[in-house]
């Protein structure tokens, strides 16, 4: 049985853990309510965009823009991958990445080459140690604040690459934020639209909305279509960085009970050690009595 010195000890030190998890979890709620104030703000305009865009495309030609255009043979992709900069958000991380590797590993077994951009630090550094090519990288944007030219930039890159035939299509792996203790590990095609998709998946009813528009159809996609890309890439951040502080919020709350649940226990063992020294006294104190009466 472990001494009443070491049980203190241990004691202690849990106590002091649990001050850390439960200061995490208080830095991860405040976070969390400024990202999803962003994410909830940014929905309604994704939403309506996505609008006019369906009912653009269902009125243009089906070659109005390179971008709608299906390659006859798929021999390259290119997956964008959402992940955190930091870990201590349960198993957020391996899940996404999980996905991501299954997703490219399919692909291989089609002899399709696969290549990845990694927006965070955890897929960054997973994938480095596998042979898949990492074009790029950014570190320091999901679960910080970062504004839309980000996704922007990132996102004319594809195009172009899109446009000059290096990549024959273009996925985007984010984490969906379905609730406090849901975040669904989601893979969407960017390139080619193939169907003009509402950001959020929950919208596949079909576009009803006439919209009067001038110049025509066509020539609006050619302006609309690059800048649905960039919507989509911006909201798949915004839901990453709102799944990751959830997560984090989570799991932090979880090793705050564990911690409880493991001070219980150690103050058990420690009331157990000190009356079995106690015991222990008493009998030495009983046995030199008896001894001294023989």
């Amino acid at each position: 049985m472990a001494t009443l010195k070491e049980v203190q000890t241990k004691i202690s030190g849990v106590k002091k853990t649990k001050q850390i998890t439960k200061a995490m979890n208080m830095v991860a709620a405040s976070r969390l309510r400024g990202a999803q104030m962003a994410m909830n703000a940014f929905k309604p305009y994704a939403e309506k965009y996505a609008e006019v865009l369906g009912s653009l495309s269902e009125r243009a030609s089906g070659d109005a823009n390179p971008l709608l255009i299906k390659k006859e043979e798929i021999k390259n992709i290119h997956l964008i991958i959402c992940t955190s900069d930091r870990g201590l958000c349960g198993g957020f991380n391996a899940n996404l990445v999980k996905k991501a590797k299954v997703f490219i590993e399919e692909k291989q077994a089609s002899n399709v080459n696969a290549s990845v951009t990694n927006f965070g630090k955890k897929g960054r550094d997973s994938f480095k140690k596998s042979s898949v090519e990492i074009v790029d990288e950014h570190i320091g944007v999901v679960g910080s604040s970062f504004n839309f030219s980000v996704a922007s930039n990132s996102g004319q890159l594809m195009i172009n690459k899109f446009l000059e035939g290096i990549y024959d299509e273009v996925y985007v792996l984010y984490a969906s934020f379905k609730g406090m203790g849901k975040q669904v590990p989601t893979i969407r095609q960017l390139l080619p639209v193939s169907a003009i998709d509402a950001v959020d998946k929950d919208l596949e009813a079909p576009y009803q909305a006439e919209h009067i528009c001038e110049p025509s159809p066509d020539e609006l996609l050619g302006e609309m279509l690059p800048k649905n890309i960039f919507i989509q890439i911006h909201n798949a951040l915004l839901e990453t960085s709102t799944s990751e502080h959830a997560a984090r919020m989570s799991a932090m709350d979880n090793a705050t009970k564990a911690c409880n649940d493991l001070v219980e226990e150690l103050t058990l063992v420690y009331n157990k050690a000190r009356q079995a020294g106690i015991t222990a006294d008493l009998m030495d104190i009983v046995g030199g009595a008896e001894a001294l009466k023989g």
